[in-house]
């Protein structure tokens, strides 16, 4: 008999602190560098259901580099209006599960931590001002993230609750650098603005994309349905638009699929991937007047590459609870 593997779990509590933003961003661009250079990573697969309502969803990708695969598999409705994030993390030589992670503290870590290398990849080197559309947990990410890849001075915010967005500046004030001020619509927090997150739930455009300055960059991160955008058509079409992964731009990017049903752009808008940026196979800017796009999804690339740098962190330092799991040679004899 084949000894069981030792897989270690990894609670939500055990990941919150363990690693900074910088160190989130520079596992993330390794991992768009492998997918750049070839690295397999599938678009979201996702199943929705009416009754009652909720969907379940999923990921996943191999670094070969890191020497790792996995994803997230997580469900969220189904009457507890809540959501659960698994993460299986696998080695990628052997196979074997290396651990199983509570994945829902480091979401938004990660995800910001993809805008982040978006950024470094196609914003202005000079870049200073930035506006965040959105002040829930996914835009205190990006933003976290994006501070550790740009010298911010100024931060604009705006979300519809005036509560929100003050609670939000407030709080960002004090954890960063640069002076971070509540707006009171998106006119304002693009004035001036050389990068623009999105970090909603919104389901139609947060912004006109006409009020976008010549040189911005744009990180598009909080939608993933081909009947849902954040941004507008004019801004897609003005933009060299790079989604995390080409494979999805026809299945869930609705900014990008209603802009092209608009007539606004043609089959051949997508610049590049991300990855391919990342890993110099594709160019990325080439002109301070440019407009860019990074059309965030999320992805298993920035998941396993996370979830592998939390991983050896934890087992640095003693984190985390072993799991038996048999192999398929002893769970299944005579297979």
């Amino acid at each position: 008999m084949s000894p069981d593997v030792e897989t270690l779990f990894l609670r939500s509590d055990e990941l919150a602190d363990l690693a900074t933003p910088a160190e989130y961003v520079d596992a993330v661009r390794e991992g768009y560098r492998q997918r750049g250079n070839g690295a397999p990573a599938e678009p979201r697969t996702r199943l929705d259901s009416a009754d009652p309502p909720g969907f379940l969803t999923g990921y996943f990708a191999i670094l070969p580099e890191t020497g790792a695969m996995g994803g997230y598999n997580y469900a969220a409705g189904f009457g507890a209006r809540d959501a659960h994030f698994f993460l299986p993390l696998f080695d990628a030589e052997s196979g074997k599960p290396l651990a199983l992670l509570d994945g829902a503290s480091m979401n938004p870590s990660k995800t910001g931590a993809a805008g982040a290398v978006g950024i470094d990849a196609l914003a202005r080197e000079d870049a200073t001002d930035l506006a965040v559309i959105g002040s829930g947990s996914q835009a205190r990410g990006q933003l976290l993230a994006a501070a550790t890849v740009r010298d911010l001075e100024t931060v604009s915010v705006f979300s519809p609750t005036a509560e929100n967005r003050r609670a939000f500046a407030d709080s960002m004030d004090g954890s960063l650098d640069a002076a971070v001020t509540a707006v009171e619509d998106t006119e304002t927090a693009l004035d001036g603005a050389d990068i623009v997150i999105t970090a909603t739930t919104a389901s139609e455009p947060v912004f006109d994309g006409d009020l976008l300055e010549a040189g911005t960059h744009v990180t598009a991160m909080g939608q993933y349905d081909r009947k849902k955008r954040e941004v507008d058509a004019t801004t897609i079409a003005r933009a060299t638009y790079v989604p995390d992964l080409r494979t999805r731009i026809d299945q869930d990017a609705g900014a990008y699929i209603q802009a092209l049903a608009d007539g606004a752009i043609d089959e051949g808008h997508v610049h590049a991937e991300l990855g391919e940026v990342v890993a110099g196979v594709a160019e990325g800017r080439t002109s301070d007047d440019e407009i860019t796009l990074f059309d965030s999804g999320g992805t298993g690339i920035e998941t396993v590459a996370a979830a592998h740098m939390l991983y050896e962190k934890a087992r640095e330092k003693g984190l985390g609870t072993t799991l038996p799991f048999s192999p398929a040679s002893d769970a299944m004899p005579g297979r």
